[in-house]
């Protein structure tokens, strides 16, 4: 198997260094790509930029324009999902490998998208299957807090938070 993995890499690394990479998804300018990726992220927040990438892009500008243009503009445009199946999966995914910051992040736009938080709690059932209970119970204090936090905000838009 590891024999497999390492052909494979060397295989992909000759490819690319020798220009027969394919070009991105759209065949199109990083720039363009970008605009994409944040257009993705916009739909995803309300409209709004992300905090934690528009961070990133101040001290890691590299990183940032990789995210949007990659993650987002290639990977997250692609055609077979809609976007709240993709933040479910994402959800799902970084709960599993206990990345629960940015299963926050995804919760968070799941949640701006339609999906509600009784899907949400099924997800991090299901996370004990596959990752276990520490994971699982981890990523279910970091959406009970992610919970706490909409519903305190919610509670000041609608004015009905109590002095």
């Amino acid at each position: 198997m590891l024999q497999k993995i390492r052909s494979h890499v060397a295989t992909t690394g000759a490819v690319a260094l020798l220009g027969l990479a394919s070009q991105p998804a759209f065949g199109q300018t990083t720039e363009e790509r970008r605009e994409r990726g944040a257009a993705v992220i916009r739909e995803l927040n309300k409209g709004k930029t992300q905090p934690n990438l528009e961070a990133m892009r101040q001290e890691f500008p590299f990183l940032a324009e990789a995210t949007e243009a990659y993650a987002l503009g290639d990977a997250w445009s692609r055609p077979g999902l809609d976007n709240r199946t993709r933040q479910l999966a994402a959800v799902a995914a970084f709960a599993a490998i206990g990345e629960t910051a940015m299963m926050r992040v995804h919760a968070g736009c799941a949640l701006n998208i339609g999906a509600t938080e009784e899907e949400l709690k099924e997800l991090i059932y299901m996370v004990t299957v596959p990752a276990g209970f520490p994971k699982a119970i981890a990523a279910s204090q970091a959406m009970s807090q992610l919970f706490k936090e909409r519903s305190a905000v919610n509670e000041v838009e609608n004015g009905e938070a109590r002095p």
